[in-house]
């Protein structure tokens, strides 16, 4: 019988990659809290999707790279785990939220980076931090990064850098929660369709032929290709999987 009490966080969870993990997380039964940064109403019409699966859902507006909103913003997750899911903590943590920007190297203007830094790195860092207290012992914690911290292609040398250091961040999470029996994993997406960096692989048929072309699988990737993984990683039968970076790209530039 399914334990219907656990809740995740999804942060960027109104549309694209966040929208599938959350719709995945609720049908594996697991109640869900999404973020979103300005729309508000497809994270709305995301909430009533769960919720005529039969689980609990709720939708908080956050801007993942303000630090000083944090604060306020747990204020406001504590105030919804009591009154929608009769619950003082959550269970799973995924930090999805992601803004897509890039250039060559002599071009990248300081401001951008400063943002991309700010929203996939510094961000990840201190919401992790602040989610900490209100994190069950036994969770997880599911960091998104990408394929391009390992497939390395012109224009995304900040975005892939800081991915990474994403990906060094998760291990060390899971060796100081170690002991709180809290495991800590990466999901390493390959390029996917979706409207984010502009929809630039999704709209782009040039872009979306060269994708499929480095691609064992012969396409670019879809969200209903990784929000799986992330609900998989939220089970028990992912219970011994921890400190993984798993890419979900299809096997591109095997």
């Amino acid at each position: 019988m399914e334990d219907k009490s656990k809740v995740a966080l999804v942060t960027g969870g109104s549309r694209g990659l966040g929208k599938n993990m959350a719709l995945k997380l609720a049908d594996k039964g697991i109640n869900v809290v999404i973020t979103y940064y300005s729309k508000e109403q497809e994270a709305l019409e995301v909430v009533a999707e769960i919720q005529q699966k039969g689980l609990k859902a709720a939708a908080l507006k956050l801007d993942a790279g303000d630090v000083k909103s944090f604060d306020a913003f747990f204020g406001r997750l504590k105030d919804v785990l009591k009154s929608t899911f009769n619950s003082q903590s959550f269970d799973f943590l995924i930090n999805n939220a992601g803004i897509g920007r890039n250039e060559l190297i002599e071009k990248l203007e300081e401001d951008i980076f400063d943002e991309l830094l700010n929203v996939h790195f510094k961000g990840v860092y201190f919401l992790t931090q602040k989610a900490l207290p209100l994190l069950n012992d036994g969770g997880g914690i599911i960091n998104i990064s990408t394929g391009l911290s390992r497939i390395i292609l012109p224009r995304y040398s900040a975005y892939g850098s800081i991915k990474s250091a994403v990906e060094t961040f998760t291990k060390y999470l899971a060796v100081e929660l170690g002991g709180r029996k809290i495991r800590a994993n990466v999901v390493a997406p390959g390029a996917i369709a979706t409207d984010f960096s502009g929809g630039h692989v999704r709209d782009n048929e040039q872009v979306n032929q060269t994708v499929s072309g480095m691609t064992a699988l012969g396409r670019a990737g879809l969200p209903e290709d990784i929000g799986g993984v992330v609900a998989f990683l939220c089970t028990p039968d992912a219970g011994w999987i921890n400190a993984q970076r798993i890419e979900v790209s299809g096997g591109m530039r095997i």
